[in-house]
């Protein structure tokens, strides 16, 4: 994700070059240069014959094609700002179950504070790998009988919850904890599980094919007729103006598929990793667990791309 200072235009404007999304747009604007380009040579210097299409037509379509993109940017968004919402839920609850981890272990008990320390810790990481097909096992901490449990899970995240659990009631049985802390401990345990189905859901589930497919065919022929409609009147100057109404539909439409999915690599997405350090840190502080400056520098956000 490219984290910026919002009222800070210029250094903006510095890193406008990081999104793999801009220099894709700015390959297409180009190709729809080169297409204008030899159409106004055709047109203007051959003194061919355009096609003529009104404007009035050209500009209802106009209005249609700004609805569609209208709702394509807003359903991309809906899905990007869910995204973001259970996340920061995520943060919450970890937050959380570590404050009654802390409140009932020992003060002395370093080891059983490491340990919880590390699991509720790994959850995010293991998230991280499920929305990103790639789960990096280096970046987690457990015992090695755990660790081995962990690698052969279908579902390292649902297991870490399993584990966890397990782990509480093992505390249950030796009479550190009361059967009545198992009630604070649940709720934690059932929507750190919420959302990591929330955003299974939201990668399983994307835009329907048919829907996108109808979009980029209608974009393609409204760019590709507005060069017939604005060389009578332009000359040479519809080259610029339909390359500028290029950049915008083509960029709103890019814009919207990069931002649908919002755990993946791209620029735009979301800074998971980030978030799954920064959850890291607060953890390890409330059980008061010393974590290294390493680990804890991977939570700062820098002014770049974060992935």
């Amino acid at each position: 994700m490219i984290v910026y200072k919002g009222g800070d235009w210029w250094q903006a404007l510095r890193h406008f070059h990081t999104s793999s999304v801009i220099r894709q747009l700015l390959v297409r604007v180009s190709l729809v240069g080169l297409y204008d380009a030899a159409i106004a040579i055709w047109g203007l210097e051959f003194h061919h014959h355009m096609l003529n299409i009104s404007r009035e037509y050209f500009s209802f379509l106009g209005i249609l094609l700004s609805l569609l993109l209208v709702f394509r940017t807003n359903t991309a968004y809906d899905r990007y700002y869910e995204g973001r919402r259970v996340w920061g839920e995520l943060v919450s609850q970890c937050r959380g179950l570590a404050i009654e981890c802390n409140a009932v272990l020992p003060r002395d008990a370093t080891a059983s504070r490491r340990y919880f320390a590390a699991l509720i810790s790994n959850f995010p990481f293991a998230l991280k790998g499920s929305l990103r097909n790639e789960m990096k096992f280096e970046q987690m901490e457990a015992t090695p009988d755990i660790m081995e449990r962990l690698r052969t899970a279908e579902n390292v995240a649902a297991t870490i919850i399993a584990v966890l659990q397990e782990s509480v009631e093992q505390l249950r049985q030796v009479e550190i904890i009361r059967d009545t802390h198992l009630l604070t401990f649940k709720p934690h345990f059932l929507n750190m599980m919420s959302v990591s189905g929330t955003c299974e859901r939201i990668k399983a589930t994307p835009i329907p094919f048919s829907y996108t497919f109808f979009i980029k065919a209608y974009i393609l022929t409204f760019i590709s007729v507005m060069p017939f409609v604005l060389l009578s009147t332009s000359g040479y100057f519809m080259i610029p103006i339909t390359m500028f109404g290029a950049y915008a539909l083509l960029g709103l439409e890019m814009i919207g598929e990069e931002i649908e999915n919002p755990f993946g690599l791209d620029s735009n997405d979301l800074p998971i990793t980030q978030l799954s350090n920064r959850i890291r840190v607060s953890v390890h502080d409330i059980l008061r667990v010393e974590l290294s400056d390493r680990k804890k520098a991977l939570a700062a956000a820098p002014y770049s791309v974060v992935h």
